[in-house]
């Protein structure tokens, strides 16, 4: 079994219990009657590099990051920097996240906000809608057969921007396939959990530019975004180097510039 293999299972199991406890029905009736999800694409598609910040407890790679007692404060700096998106990691085993932790940067920031997570289920959309999310991710290679295309549909139909990942060259033509706006290229392997920084370059060649291409993962830093805007990268989603850095909104800041003074070089 592959590290996203076990992930996914994990995820089912805590599935099981929240849909035991509230019907689907029920979470339905709850999220159709939320403000209707905020259009993250205009931010996405700014001449600066527009920044997804993560407010991420810890991974399966590197286990425990940052302590976050209260998501909603390292989401203010995020906003205050100027954020495009923010991410909040719901899942409990692997990232120590929860909706909980969405519905308390929903309170806090009016930024748009992607709900983190393993979604292979409708009832998963429902949740994001209901807990305040304005995108969902979507994982190519946790999706078989016509499941990415119909969690697609519903999850537009529920007004959600998706982030459609992908993470090699099937995947990729499978989202374009598929329509998706806003691409996101993971250059870390979910099976094998190694980053190979390459990936992005190689992969973003086969996204049309009328798409949003979104950097994903091995983002350390300024010179990392700096590479990726040089690769074609419209948005860049970085959660480790802001969580341990200790200064957010000055780092989202610096990120935020980067294509501005990529382009002004370019132009000379």
């Amino acid at each position: 079994m592959s590290v996203l293999d076990d992930i996914v299972a994990g995820v089912r199991e805590d599935l099981a219990v929240r849909e035991a406890e509230l019907p689907e029905s029920a979470l339905r009736e709850r999220a159709l009657a939320t403000p209707r999800p905020r259009d993250p694409v205009p931010a996405f598609r700014s001449p600066e590099m527009a920044v997804i910040a993560e407010v991420k407890r810890r991974s399966p790679s590197k286990g425990h990051l940052a302590e976050i007692p209260d998501p909603s404060v390292l989401a203010s700096s995020y906003a205050a920097g100027g954020a495009a998106a923010i991410s909040v990691l719901t899942e409990q085993r692997r990232f120590g996240g929860s909706l909980a932790d969405l519905r308390a940067v929903r309170a806090m920031v009016e930024t748009p906000l992607l709900r983190k997570d393993f979604v292979v289920t409708e009832y998963q959309l429902l949740e994001a809608r209901e807990a305040g999310a304005d995108l969902a991710l979507l994982i190519v290679s946790a999706l078989p057969g016509d499941e990415l295309d119909r969690l697609y549909a519903v999850a537009t139909d529920l007004g959600l921007t998706v982030l459609v990942e992908v993470h090699d060259e099937a995947e990729t033509e499978r989202a374009v396939a598929l329509g998706a706006e806003v691409i996101g290229v993971n250059s870390r392997n979910l099976k094998t959990l190694e980053v190979h920084p390459e990936t992005f370059g190689r992969l973003a060649s086969g996204i049309p530019r009328d798409r949003v291409r979104v950097a994903e993962s091995g983002i350390t830093g300024v010179a990392d975004v700096e590479r990726y805007a040089a690769e074609g990268a419209d948005v860049c989603l970085v959660g480790e180097a802001l969580v341990i850095g200790g200064e957010p909104e000055a780092a989202v800041r610096a990120m935020r510039a980067v294509r501005t003074r990529h382009e002004e070089e370019v132009s000379r």
